[in-house]
């Protein structure tokens, strides 16, 4: 028998409907902090969540479940439809939705999303009807046909690379933003030609169908390998499983005025009190965290959208206030409007973490007793200051994403990485195209990541953190040759198990092995001891 939530476990959240109290083990964390943003009074689009006690009954296909399933996706919808003035599937005024992850503890991009659901041959002009923006709408589109194929089909995303690197190439443009509609109309059908060529089927023209097969895509990915190995290696294999939130689009990939970001409200590298962000102008927020992108120069938000760049600051700085703990924030600009997505707490390094710890408490955000509890989940050993021993020329750099220095022998895939680990006391360095989170393995094995692409607020990033690895992203002299296992640094030759070495603060990259010193954060410690001895 079943045991499937009943009507009233649909929560809302923006809506102007909405009269609960969320609680995180049974609508996520993203979706209660979504709820305590909009009682703050910031800008968010609207939402609707599906429990995560239905999350293993629908892996069990429990036909009860999935019937309930059904019910609770049409009921959210239309409080959607209200809360917008759109109609899921309408031809002049569509509502489209993301179908976003949501555990009681954040498990940044281990979990499947999928954006920009709804969008079919009919919605597609309906959108630019309403928006007047036809090349908003076909990239839209584009952007859901390859998700979906992917997410619920399990289909390689290779493919559909080679038909976007093909496309520029006859269009003779250098990136996926110079694309004009009609281009992206083109790359549009041949996306859909090459989904059905995998999947065997067509991608639903159907909204409601989308809908209920993105969800469940999202409680299937709780089941999957990367996830089980993140609470795996988190300590939360206790969680029942993550709620899917439904939330109405806001498009940052709407041109000059629109675009997605990640900002942190203070470093987490260092800790340092300064926004940490992260913006790609006419993007949506996959683009950014996903790691695979060359992202705009912070100063640039603020130049060019001066009012969103102030209505992130302010929000940021009430939201580390409310939540008393640093933030994590993901955010959309739509036509200069800001809308805030998610917020968290931001996963930081052992060495930001005492920073941040001592620096609100001397603000005065915690107590000492607070600060005394929180000291406890730190590992100070992890937290010491390490530094490279001596002078040495580095050959390339690129942008620090996360403190600390590494050195030790290239792997060029995670799964090479774990088998040098084992073979060998000698330490790894994980070296990629791109991180993504499916290298989480990897990146608990290596004492260091170096990428070629990526930003720092990816969630590649983010989890490299986390683990407390020296990370350095986006490097642009570095070329990976995955299959053949080496890499070109700035016309140096690097193969698989031959020694490279990673400054996470400066960003610089050293050919060969160099002696790493470290130093305890004494000082810090002696503090501590004072806040203990303060609770007794």
């Amino acid at each position: 028998m079943s045991s499937a939530p009943s009507r009233n476990d649909l929560f809302l959240i923006g809506t102007g409907a909405e009269d609960q109290t969320l609680n995180a083990e049974h609508a996520g964390s993203k979706a209660v902090n979504l709820w305590q943003m909009a009682r703050l009074g910031l800008r968010l689009p609207p939402a609707f969540v599906v429990p995560a006690q239905l999350c293993n009954l629908i892996n069990a296909q429990d036909s009860q479940a999935e019937a309930q399933l059904r019910r609770m996706l049409a009921n959210g919808i239309g409080e959607l439809e209200n809360a917008t003035g759109r109609i899921f599937g309408d031809a002049r005024r569509p509502l489209i939705v993301s179908v976003r992850s949501g555990a009681a503890r954040s498990m940044p991009g281990m979990l499947d999303t999928i954006l920009n659901t709804g969008m079919t041959p009919k919605t597609v002009h309906g959108l630019i009807r309403m928006t007047g923006n036809p090349r908003l709408a076909w990239d839209s589109y584009r952007r859901f046909v390859r998700s979906y194929a992917e997410v619920t089909g399990r289909t390689s995303g290779e493919a559909f690379e080679v038909k976007l690197t093909a496309l520029m190439k006859s269009e003779g443009v250098a990136s996926e933003a110079e694309l004009d509609s009609e281009a992206l109309e083109r790359l549009t059908a041949s996306y859909l030609d090459e989904a059905r060529a995998e999947t065997g089927e067509p991608i639903s023209g159907y909204p409601y169908h989308q809908l209920e097969t993105a969800a469940k895509a999202v409680f299937l990915s709780w089941d999957s390998e990367r996830a089980r190995e993140y609470r795996r290696l988190n300590g939360l294999e206790d969680l029942v499983g993550t709620a899917v939130t439904v939330q109405a689009m806001v498009f940052g990939n709407g041109g000059a005025r629109s675009g997605a970001g990640v900002a942190f409200t203070r470093n987490p590298a260092t800790g340092a009190k300064e926004l940490y962000l992260d913006f790609l102008f006419d993007a949506q927020g996959e683009d950014v965290v996903a790691g695979a992108r060359v992202l705009s120069h912070p100063e640039l938000f603020e130049e060019r959208l001066p009012e969103a760049a102030r209505d992130l600051k302010e929000g940021a700085f009430r939201l580390e206030s409310h939540f008393r703990d640093m933030q994590d924030i993901e955010f959309t600009v739509e036509d200069g409007a800001l809308y805030f997505l998610q917020t968290r707490p931001a996963k930081r390094t052992p060495r930001a973490g005492l920073r941040v710890l001592f620096d609100m408490v001397r603000e005065g955000m915690i107590d000492a007793g607070e600060g005394a509890r929180r000291a406890a989940d730190i590992d100070i050993d992890a937290a010491a200051i390490t530094r490279f021993d001596g002078e040495a020329q580095a050959i390339a750099s690129g942008t620090p994403a996360s403190a600390g220095v590494a050195s030790g022998r290239a792997a060029f895939d995670s799964t090479r990485a774990a088998e040098l680990s084992r073979l060998s006391a000698d330490p790894v360095i994980l070296i990629r195209p791109e991180t993504s989170t499916a290298d989480v393995a990897g990146f608990a094995v290596s004492g260091g990541i170096l990428t070629a692409r990526g930003g720092r607020t990816a969630h590649a990033a983010v989890v490299a953190r986390q683990l407390g690895r020296a990370c350095v992203v986006g490097c642009r002299e570095l070329a990976v040759d995955e299959h053949a296992r080496r890499a070109l640094i700035s016309g140096h030759r690097l193969k698989e198990g031959d020694w490279v070495s990673i400054d996470g603060e400066s960003g610089e990259i050293f050919l060969g092995q160099r002696r790493i010193v470290r130093a305890r954060p004494e000082e810090e410690i002696a503090e501590i001891k004072r806040w203990q001895k303060l609770q007794r």
